[in-house]
């Protein structure tokens, strides 16, 4: 008889064990489902802060072109060799433009890497139609700086005077341009 009470109690400590962790957890699954109902904001894309505008660099376009600052860009593309996110970005990148008329002066388009996989002749036939081209051989090299990219692909809109306006990783969260 002492058995049988000691292990109805042994179960009952246990039950009892087993009540508190499901408690715990049922707490803690309410405050991950507040975390993900509440907003999140994306990091910025750049260091820039809107009404900035980026410092002097110097780079040479794929046609040989010497870039000395963003003068007269309207935006500014940063596509990494080793982003995967990249490839998807480049036809609605390509998009916004085409829909806003801008031409080759008016968009730089920025390829960081060193060319695995053929990544820098790919975006390069891409985008050459319709932005200036350069590429860089790690992130940080002179345009990136100038920026202030932190990750890619990175959007940079530029006002008429040169100063950003706003900036993303899709081009689709652009606003439209004000001639």
């Amino acid at each position: 008889m002492a058995v049988l009470v000691a292990a109805v109690g042994l179960t009952a400590a246990l039950c009892l064990v087993n009540l508190l962790l499901t408690f715990g957890v049922v707490r803690r699954l309410r405050e991950h489902g507040q975390m993900l109902t509440e907003p999140r904001t994306l990091p910025e894309v750049t260091g820039l802060l809107p009404g900035e505008s980026p410092g002097a660099f110097t780079a040479v376009s794929a046609t040989g072109k010497q870039l000395s600052d963003a003068t007269g860009v309207r935006i500014a593309a940063f596509f990494s060799t080793t982003c995967s996110v990249c490839p998807e970005r480049v036809e609605p990148f390509i998009g916004y433009v085409s829909a806003h008329g801008l031409g080759r002066e008016d968009v730089l388009a920025v390829i960081v890497g060193n060319g695995q996989a053929g990544g820098l002749t790919t975006y390069a036939d891409q985008l050459a139609p319709v932005a200036t081209v350069c590429t860089e051989p790690d992130e940080g090299g002179g345009v990136s700086a100038a920026f202030k990219v932190t990750g890619f692909p990175a959007f940079c809109l530029l006002d008429d005077s040169g100063l950003l306006s706003a900036s993303g990783y899709d081009p689709a969260m652009l606003p439209a341009l004000v001639a």
